[in-house]
């Protein structure tokens, strides 16, 4: 506990899958957090986002789940940041100040930047696989990027990893065929016309947060392979 507690851990995106490891860190005493996401709570979140309530709509994500983390813990500091994690904004974060960096981020050039200047910096990092499109919350395993299948994300990531030189990230990822959403257009990703946002559901993503809290938890105490207790 006294290592979680002087533990500080950078989670970049505070959405269906971020939010859940912030409030698994919190509970488990990390002492430290910076939270990074420049998005707000709209009312498609509810279904799936641990900060989306009724009466969050419009507010920051990440003051939300400061609010949330410090009725947890209120010794806990919490360092907020209103951006998305991306190549041009990248130089606004000193990735060597944190103990563990973990990528919940739902683009590829952001998972891609923040994955590649954390291990320049010499920080643990793991990163979310796709979450969308799926349904089975068993189906999800934790293993080094590049000896993952099936996950179209992970596909995509190794390609462009690999061309970086980068040859191993620890990611959490899904064995489960994605779904084929229905597609009409209130499904319409309207950043990336012609395209559709993938269909989420609360207890895949929430599933995948909680996994990713437990092996940062796992690896900043040496607790690999043992129980941690209840």
């Amino acid at each position: 506990m006294q290592k979680l507690s002087h533990a500080h851990v950078a989670v970049f995106g505070v959405g269906g899958v971020g939010s859940y490891t912030v409030e698994a860190l919190v509970r488990s005493g990390i002492g430290q957090l910076t939270l990074v996401d420049s998005d707000t709570v709209s009312p498609t979140n509810i279904n799936r986002q641990l900060v989306a309530l009724h009466s969050t709509i419009g507010q920051y994500k990440v003051d939300v789940a400061k609010a949330r983390a410090l009725d947890i813990n209120p010794d806990a500091i919490i360092h907020t940041h209103k951006t998305f994690y991306l190549p041009e904004t990248a130089r606004q974060f000193d990735l060597a100040q944190y103990d563990y960096v973990v990528d919940a981020i739902d683009t590829i050039e952001g998972k891609v930047t923040l994955v590649t200047e954390a291990q320049k910096a010499g920080v643990p990092v793991i990163a979310s696989m796709g979450a969308g499109n799926k349904l089975d919350p068993t189906a999800f395993r934790v293993a080094d990027l590049f000896e993952t299948a099936v996950d179209p994300l992970a596909k995509v990531m190794r390609t462009r990893l690999r061309r970086l030189g980068i040859r191993k990230l620890k990611v959490v990822y899904s064995t489960e065929i994605p779904k084929t959403p229905h597609k009409n257009e209130q499904n319409t990703d309207i950043d990336a016309p012609g395209r559709h946002s993938p269909a989420s559901i609360a207890f895949v993503p929430s599933v995948v947060g909680l996994i990713l809290a437990g092996e940062v938890i796992r690896d900043l105490t040496g607790q690999r392979g043992e129980g941690l207790g209840v």
